[in-house]
């Protein structure tokens, strides 16, 4: 009987030993499995931070660029005031953006107002983008 017992318990032992091998082996896979989507996943991150980098490079370049726009049309407005009190005999670029407000287009501020056709177009661009 305790013979019975000593080969139960060693075929037992003999299955946990082997259950034991088993999962090691499973466990050595699963780190490996781990590692290769470990490195996919840092790969990943790597190509996301570089088109971050571009995008925040471009985002950069058009503020800047913006930056400049607006500090090359800022001094529009005195300009504009300065070229409508040079030639008082004629009508100003102020009645003219009325006259668009009003309906005008460009061909009428060239034979209303005397402005050039480039003048009529540009006046009635400017204050119909306002209006829109």
């Amino acid at each position: 009987m305790l013979e019975a017992v000593l080969i139960v318990l060693a075929l037992v032992c003999a299955g946990l030993v082997g259950t034991c091998v088993w999962l090691a082996g499973r466990l050595r896979l699963a780190s490996q499995l781990q590692a290769e989507r470990d490195a996919q996943r840092d790969l990943r991150i790597r190509e996301l931070g570089k088109r971050l980098d571009t995008y925040l490079t471009g985002s950069i370049r058009m503020g800047e660029e913006l930056h400049e726009l607006r500090r090359t049309v800022a001094p529009l407005p005195d300009k504009l005031t300065q070229i409508e009190q040079r030639d008082p005999t004629s009508l100003s670029f102020t009645q003219a953006a009325r006259l668009v407000g009003m309906g005008a287009s460009a061909d009428d501020l060239t034979h209303s107002c005397g402005l050039s056709k480039a003048e009529a177009e540009l006046v009635a661009k400017l204050h119909q983008s306002r209006r829109s």
